[in-house]
């Protein structure tokens, strides 16, 4: 059996000292697995993003270990972290942060050449994933020419780039319409099974949350199956 992509085992974190101190994460633990979506909830201020910062390797927590494919990252240089995400892991935000003088193929072709590929070949990549977005028609268009859904179908494709092992999306919805919504977290899904990836994905919508194969729910710094 294949180690989880994902592992989280006692992770803590505070913020603020003495009297003000604020601990928003309590001895977590959790895994994800590869091909296996779980959704991340909780009200607004619980962590959710603290948590998904932390999995990422953009935070460090205050004590416990996070396991990337079974690799401890607590004793790692910042610059092997920032090499595991690259190599590892896909982000996508509730905002697209799309770079707005790239176009659709520019935005998917950067960060593959920033991990060392060739341009031909990312373009091939990048076009590959427009397609099956459903966006090879908009392949030449700048985020100020798509819709919102649009823009964010094409961070989705971002994200996927560079064959991560990992997705962490911090409510990659929350800025769409129910309809539109509905429509980008499908494509979601289905580039998520169809890479077999795993996927830890935040969201206050109750909808999503119950396509997904499990759900966590983040309160009062503890995590718990909902």
């Amino acid at each position: 059996m294949s180690d989880p992509v994902l592992e989280l085992r006692g992770i803590g974190r505070t913020f603020g000292e003495g009297s003000v101190a604020l601990e928003v994460l309590k001895a977590i633990n959790l895994a994800v697995n590869p091909g296996e979506i779980v959704a991340l909830v909780g009200p607004s201020g619980s962590g959710k993003s603290t948590l998904l910062q932390i999995a990422g390797l953009l935070e460090k927590p205050d004590n416990g270990t996070v396991l990337i494919g079974g690799e401890d990252t607590g004793g790692m240089s910042d610059d092997t972290r920032t090499e595991i995400r690259r190599r590892k892991l896909g982000f996508v935000y509730q905002y697209h942060h799309l770079l707005a003088e790239f176009s659709a193929r520019e935005n998917i072709v950067v960060p593959q050449m920033i991990a060392g590929m060739a341009k031909s070949d990312a373009a091939g990549r990048a076009d590959g994933l427009l397609a099956d977005m459903g966006l090879a028609d908009r392949a030449t268009h700048r985020p100020a020419r798509l819709s919102g859904g649009e823009q964010q179908r094409v961070a989705i494709a971002r994200a996927l780039a560079n064959h991560p092992a990992l997705l962490l999306a911090d409510e990659p919805t929350g800025n769409l319409d129910p309809g539109t919504a509905g429509d980008v977290f499908g494509h979601l899904m289905r580039m998520v099974r169809e890479q077999r990836l795993g996927a830890l994905i935040a969201t206050h919508n109750p909808d999503l949350a119950a396509r997904m194969d499990r759900t966590l729910s983040l309160a009062n710094g503890h995590v718990s199956p909902a």
